[in-house]
């Protein structure tokens, strides 16, 4: 919706209040809730201002030592939130509320704020819009849908919840009705937003499924996918039922990814295809060859969690090896489509990453590769979880936080401060989870060791 179309449902009492946000690092929406005549009269050409703890918080919103950009000992100031009306929208899944996101900006220099997820991302564009390329951009989430609501899934510890399908129900018509009180309000919802859908499907999990959403460019893309994951968490949240994008819920079942599109365009045309539907572009090369190179570089922006690295096992539909391939859900990179349908597939992000993370380094690495002319390596056939050869994905977040640290692409692309920060955001994260005891733990050794 644009201003005028919001002045006149506030008029006509349709709407009462205009939601401002952004996302934190984890992804997470963060923001505040305007009376909408408020709005209107301040807010929309002032925009607000918040906390800047929020780009350095851990999961349970305690402040954390160690970053430059903000800490106790600099007094914890302000950033500016201020709303890109591009995003206007009502939201569709809450009655009477609009949502507007926001560009992260330090009012002292009057520029983005570096370390901001869409501040990430929107680098990335600006160098490819000055190359005279845009990217096409489509999100596939996947997320796992349980009967017992996010109260009644606290109050168990998120242990033996009761999965909303019985079987693997990848496909399956039958199962997936029984759920779609869920799914399809999740459709209308997003319809209603502004979000245009493709599909839904079940996927290879018990109560797992995908929402489509149709392709944009990526900024758009990135908005939209975050949209998408809060509005079917405060759905669920409605209706009494909770939804995870945890990468991996459970050791038994299989992981959720969030699969990513990409093509390059050059005005209306693909710059990855050519006339002749059987070879691809020097560009569709590069890009490819600089997306698979730096894989391990921007892992822990794919892959940001402790329990990310669990959904990377073989046969398990989730890629675990460095490989691209012509159609093949084994390969990390997956080329599907042809002439203006052309696009790359990325296999490796879980549905607990960021997006705006996810698409900057996918721009970050094309642009190097396409910078150093990066060849991809042959085209893998075959089942590619049996190539032990090939170079594989990293086993833990530790491991991919030395590859982040130490990488020259991620430090040339987005500087030292953004290393810096999203390092000690990963440190961060790993320690956490070492200090913990699992419930695997005491299974194990309660009483046998």
């Amino acid at each position: 919706m644009d201003v005028a179309e919001l002045k006149a449902a506030i008029a006509a009492d349709e709407i009462d209040t205009v939601v401002v946000a952004f996302t934190d690092p984890y992804g997470r929406l963060m923001g505040k809730r305007f009376d909408a005549d408020f709005f209107v009269d301040d807010a929309l050409d002032h925009g607000t201002h918040s906390c800047n703890y929020l780009l350095t918080v851990d999961m349970e919103m305690e402040p954390v030592p160690g970053y430059s950009y903000a800490s106790w000992d600099l007094g914890y100031g302000d950033f500016h939130l201020v709303p890109d009306l591009d995003t206007l929208c009502r939201a569709g899944w809450s009655d009477r509320a609009a949502f507007v996101l926001c560009d992260v900006v330090d009012d002292e220099v009057e520029q983005r704020v570096a370390v901001a997820p869409r501040s990430l991302l929107r680098s990335q564009i600006d160098r490819l819009a000055n190359l005279g390329y845009s990217i096409a951009a489509a999100s596939e989430l996947e997320f796992f849908l349980f009967t017992d609501s996010y109260r009644d899934a606290h109050r168990k510890g998120y242990a033996g919840l009761e999965a909303a399908g019985r079987y693997i129900e990848d496909y399956h018509l039958m199962s997936t009705a029984r759920i779609d009180d869920f799914v399809s309000e999740t459709r209308r919802a997003l319809k209603r937003t502004g979000i245009p859908v493709e599909n839904s499907k079940g996927e290879w999990g018990r109560g797992q499924h995908e929402v489509n959403i149709r392709y944009t460019n990526v900024l758009t893309m990135a908005d939209r996918h975050s949209l998408m994951k809060h509005a079917m968490k405060e759905l669920a949240d409605r209706l009494g039922v909770s939804v995870t994008f945890m990468a991996k819920p459970h050791t038994e079942e299989a992981g959720s990814s969030c699969h990513v599109h990409l093509s390059l365009w050059d005005g209306d045309a693909n710059a990855f295809a050519t006339d002749d539907p059987s070879t691809h572009s020097d560009l569709f090369r590069w890009f490819l060859g600089g997306w698979m190179a730096y894989v391990q570089d921007f892992m822990v922006w794919y892959a940001p969690t402790v329990n990310s690295y669990k959904r990377y096992q073989d046969g398990s539909w989730a890629p675990t090896r460095i490989a691209w391939s012509q159609d093949n859900r084994t390969a990390g990179f997956r080329v599907v489509g042809t002439g203006s349908s052309l696009r790359i597939e990325n296999r490796i992000p879980g549905a607990d990453a960021n997006p705006y993370l996810v698409y900057a380094a996918s721009l970050a690495s094309g642009l190097a590769g396409i910078e150093q002319q990066i060849e991809p390596p042959e085209v893998f056939t075959g089942d590619v979880y049996a190539a032990s050869d090939l170079e594989r994905v990293p086993y833990s977040l530790d491991q991919a936080l030395a590859a982040f640290r130490s990488s020259s692409v991620v430090a040339d692309a987005f500087g030292a401060e953004v290393v810096e920060h999203y390092a000690h955001f990963t440190e961060v994260e790993v320690a956490a989870h070492q200090q913990v005891v699992t419930d695997w733990e005491r299974a194990r050794y309660f009483e046998r060791i």
